[in-house]
């Protein structure tokens, strides 16, 4: 009697757990290229190998996401921005590149935190998306760095200032595996799914 009484506190302590838990589910989109035998039917992706995207999901199927608006710019201005934050969601996301969702390569981090770190990302992604704060530019920011700036805010991941963010995080593969090893280490949920087997996928 006494086992089963501690059975059932421990799935009522589980249960009120998972119930209070508030993630965040960090979502990455591969870069790819398509393979030799098929590059006359695959399309080609912005950044290829080293492309792909990234966005964070705070509230359910709205993924908050960085992107440039208009021309690229090679070198970021301060004047003139092309850029913006928006929100897509999960299904919209994995078509940015104007490709079958269900067949990209991705991969979802979820990472639990306290409803203050919660409160203050709905207050930095509002703000954002009001106003973006930086310009989207080759040699400056862009997704990864956008999505790592945030992070880094929330004290999830080292904060770097503006320059260090871009250098540091250049593209979003650079952002994975960092949030890759700390899921490791911490025990954090990753969701996967592979890519068509018609392109060559980035790997980690």
């Amino acid at each position: 009697m006494r086992l089963v009484t501690i059975i059932l506190i421990c799935f009522a302590c589980s249960r009120a757990y998972s119930q209070d838990t508030v993630f965040l589910k960090v979502h990455f989109l591969y870069g790819s290229k398509p393979l030799q035998q098929y590059k006359d039917t695959e399309r080609k992706w912005f950044g290829g190998m080293l492309g792909g995207h990234v966005g964070i999901e705070g509230d359910s199927d709205r993924i908050v996401n960085f992107l440039k608006k208009g021309k690229l710019h090679w070198f970021a201005k301060k004047r003139d921005k092309h850029s913006r934050y928006a929100v897509h969601s999960e299904k919209q996301f994995y078509s940015l590149f104007r490709y079958n969702p269900d067949s990209v390569k991705k991969a979802i981090v979820y990472i639990p935190v306290t409803r203050q770190q919660k409160q203050q990302f709905d207050s930095i992604t509002t703000a954002y998306l009001k106003q973006t704060p930086y310009d989207y530019a080759f040699i400056g920011m862009r997704c990864g760095a956008g999505a790592y700036d945030i992070l880094g805010q929330l004290n999830i991941l080292p904060k770097y200032c503006y320059g260090k963010t871009y250098r540091k995080i250049f593209y979003p593969k650079k952002l994975r595996k960092r949030l890759l090893k700390k899921a490791a280490s911490n025990g954090w949920l990753v969701v996967r799914q592979n890519g068509s087997t018609k392109r060559k996928w980035e790997t980690d």
